[in-house]
């Protein structure tokens, strides 16, 4: 059987606006009163602790990177419970997954108490229970732990899955785990980066092309026959 393994952040809903902020309010609160949404949307699919570390030597910050990691993670909650919207096509996908009994799981950068705060306020808890944070795995995208730590969660062979990816490092990472990926860029114009090449189905438009009813149909008339073993 297919199980479904969806990035959260950019994939399922659009929380960049909600990390861009409170990065900024971050960064503001010591010293960096510039920091703009172009330089943030390099970091787009980079965990934020990994983030941070780059900022941190970028910007010659003194505080050490766990305070600050503490201070965006706050400002995020703040923002994640009640600003985050979840796309509409993304979300009749995981419902048609759950209607057909798929297993799914979420796996995701963000802190555990991230990715609770998005799911409970998006209603998206109740249709996915299964979430893997980058904190519970011993390294990050694009290192493929955070899959294989859902798909073991799931009791699934890797080769049975297929990750749901909105940026390059994750697309990396689905590779290395062994999985098929559904590409679905964030940003527009990354989708000719190489680490797109292998996606069996990429929507090069970002989330204006994405469609539930063509994610379906890959999903259950090409992968259909059984991966080999």
């Amino acid at each position: 059987m297919i199980s479904v393994i969806f990035d959260l952040d950019g994939t399922l809903v659009d929380s960049e606006p909600n990390y861009y902020e409170s990065g900024r309010r971050t960064l503001e609160r010591h010293g960096v009163p510039d920091f703009t949404w172009e330089q943030h949307s390099r970091f787009i699919g980079i965990g934020t602790l990994e983030t941070l570390e780059v900022l941190k030597d970028r910007y010659g910050l003194r505080a050490p990177v766990e305070q600050l990691l503490a201070e965006q993670n706050a400002a995020y909650l703040e923002l994640a419970r009640t600003r985050t919207r979840t796309f509409p096509q993304m979300r009749a996908f995981v419902e048609r997954l759950h209607g057909r009994g798929v297993p799914m799981a979420v796996a995701s950068g963000s802190s555990r108490e991230a990715i609770d705060a998005v799911l409970e306020g998006t209603g998206l808890a109740a249709l996915l229970p299964t979430a893997v944070s980058a904190e519970e795995v011993g390294r990050g995208k694009p290192a493929p732990d955070v899959f294989l730590e859902a798909a073991r969660r799931l009791g699934a062979p890797p080769g049975d899955c297929v990750v749901v990816e909105d940026a390059a490092p994750g697309a990396l990472a689905a590779h290395a785990a062994g999985m098929r990926c559904v590409a679905v860029p964030y940003v527009a114009g990354t989708a000719g980066d190489p680490a797109f090449a292998a996606a069996g189905l990429l929507f090069a438009g970002g989330q204006r092309e994405f469609s539930a009813d063509a994610a379906e149909d890959w999903l259950f008339t090409r992968l259909a026959t059984p991966t080999p073993a």
